[in-house]
């Protein structure tokens, strides 16, 4: 905005304002002032006008010079740092203290760290790819050490993304779920194949145990009747 009103000439009106008329000015004074009230100062306020937003807008309606809104933004504006700051400085703590729960996925925890490093760009403060992409990598779930250290070392970690970064987060990810179903079937077979053979196995001494006591019945029921 001040470049604005500098490419303008107008920057001079605004920070020392229209001086006052004096009561015995002579008409020429007046003429002169008149001019300097509409074309510069009134120039300068209306591109001030036209450079804010609604909300901006509101807290400059009520002035009548450019002096006078310029003054108003430059003390909220000192203010808005104020709370930026203070703003910044819990955002930088939720960063530092950042870490991947166990029950998230890939996707949420990456995402919640570009929420973060958006809001802390807004509030004054801009994270490189990678320093976002070193945050995700030391700050991800044991489960993934062996992979982080994979990727470090086929990668230059200060060439990569975010996306690239994500992608093969993701796909480890998704082999290691597909690991958690097939186990389960695996072990399910591996449970039904052991107690089918122990079953077969059982089974057939459990009938040659019959059998032998059958036999054993009638071999002794044959001498018993022999001897009598």
């Amino acid at each position: 905005m001040r470049v604005l009103l500098d490419y303008h000439e107008l920057w001079d009106v605004v920070e020392s304002g229209v001086s006052a008329l004096a009561a015995n000015a002579i008409e020429a004074q007046r003429v002169a002032h008149r001019d300097q009230k509409k074309k510069k100062d009134n120039k300068a306020l209306y591109l001030i006008h036209q450079g804010m937003n609604d909300e901006t807008f509101e807290q400059i309606e009520g002035a009548t010079t450019a002096s006078e809104a310029w003054t108003i933004l430059s003390t909220n504006s000192k203010g808005d740092d104020k709370i930026k700051r203070v703003r910044l400085q819990t955002l930088r703590r939720q960063y530092e203290l950042l870490q991947m729960e166990t029950t998230k996925t890939i996707d949420v925890y990456i995402n919640k760290v570009i929420a973060l490093t958006n809001q802390m760009k807004t509030n004054g403060e801009t994270h490189s790819e990678q320093t976002k992409v070193e945050k995700i990598l030391r700050s991800l779930t044991p489960i993934f050490e062996h992979v982080v250290a994979a990727i470090e070392e086929a990668n230059d970690i200060s060439k990569m993304t975010v996306r690239l970064l994500s992608g093969s987060l993701r796909a480890h990810e998704q082999w290691m779920n597909d690991n958690k179903i097939e186990k389960p079937i695996e072990q399910a077979l591996q449970a039904q194949t052991s107690i089918g053979s122990s079953y077969h196995k059982h089974g057939s001494y459990f009938n040659k145990s019959r059998g032998g006591q059958n036999h054993g019945g009638a071999w002794h029921g044959e001498r018993g009747r022999g001897g009598r």
